[in-house]
């Protein structure tokens, strides 16, 4: 029973914050920033599910991810530039192929440059944790800086196309469209990835190769290229992440993957590190409470996903979901 009741318990903590701010906030307002935090949570997701795969299933900890998250915001405002006839029409068809080629553009271009990074910086540092914080913190500086020489150290404004703004009302609680096609895009990412590592040959060949690298190297199969594949999908990931973001914030600056890299650790820290999903309750968990505490609060709002943090690895010092016991 012991074992049990440890294991539901994690399950537990989102359900359990969501129900116990109903009362506390009211009906309107908590559907609202219920469906604001999730939103949140699953852009957020985005970006930390790159890392996390890099991390659980390669031991490479890449503290350049901020980096892709910024690259696919910048790749997505060029992209949407050209074919702002397309963006700021009223035509919802237009409007998501604009949004969709964005979407594109940022995945190939953040994935192309993540092979890259692997394979002249990533590579030679595999097995070498300290050196691996050094160098990719150092590709992160390079990044910044290459970021301002190509776009310019001025925030750049980013609009959403007219048909994703607005609202939807539901009974008094007014909705917003662009976070539910947020929510929606974050866990058809999540479901993606879940069946590619648990449902597919390519999935479990990753896998193994984590646990027993010489055994799947003897049945045939190169594992270096499967860990570069997982990278090129973190990255692509990020780069994804960054473009919806940056839509979210409609602002795109050279800083923005730094800021959220922050959230990313957070993330990653509370739902286990290596955990896929454990990174989509972690981020579920901080888009919630950023919008709770900021309605109740606003002037601890900044600090609450830290206290978060502490209060779970408090409880449970290797995050809600390890990937040992997921």
């Amino acid at each position: 029973m012991r074992v049990s009741l440890e294991n539901l318990a994690p399950k537990l903590v989102l359900p359990a914050i969501v129900l116990a701010a109903l009362p506390i906030i009211g009906v309107s307002n908590w559907l609202v920033l219920t469906v604001a935090g999730l939103a949140m949570g699953a852009m957020l997701f985005l970006m930390a599910a790159g890392l996390t795969l890099i991390f659980g299933l390669m031991d490479v900890m890449n503290f350049a991810h901020g980096a892709f998250i910024t690259l696919g915001a910048y790749i997505g405002i060029t992209v949407l530039a050209p074919l702002a006839g397309w963006s700021t029409g009223h035509s919802w068809t237009l409007n998501l192929a604009a949004f969709a080629v964005a979407l594109l553009a940022a995945l190939v271009v953040s994935g192309a440059v993540g092979w890259g990074f692997e394979r002249l910086i990533v590579r030679g540092v595999y097995g070498a944790p300290l050196r691996q914080i050094l160098v990719t913190t150092g590709g992160l500086i390079v990044a910044q800086q290459l970021f301002i020489v190509l776009w310019g150290p001025n925030a750049i404004p980013l609009v959403k196309p007219p048909t994703f703004s607005g609202s939807i009302l539901i009974g008094s609680a007014a909705i917003e469209k662009y976070r539910l096609i947020a929510l929606a895009l974050g866990m058809g990412a999540f479901a993606a990835l879940t069946l590619l590592l648990n449902r597919t040959r390519i999935g479990l060949l990753v896998r193994a190769g984590v646990e027993n690298r010489e055994m799947v190297e003897v049945l045939g199969y190169r594992v270096r290229r499967l860990f570069i594949g997982v990278f090129i999908i973190g990255t692509a990931l990020a780069g994804t992440g960054g473009v919806i973001w940056a839509l979210y914030q409609e602002l795109v600056t050279p800083q923005l993957g730094t800021e959220m890299f922050v959230l990313v650790l957070i993330i990653l820290i509370i739902g286990g590190l290596g955990s896929i999903g454990g990174s989509l309750i972690g981020a579920m968990l901080v888009g919630l409470t950023t919008n709770y505490v900021g309605f109740l609060a606003p002037t601890i709002s900044l600090g609450s996903n830290i206290l978060l943090m502490v209060l779970i690895l408090l409880w449970r010092p290797q995050g809600l979901f390890p990937v040992a016991k997921s």
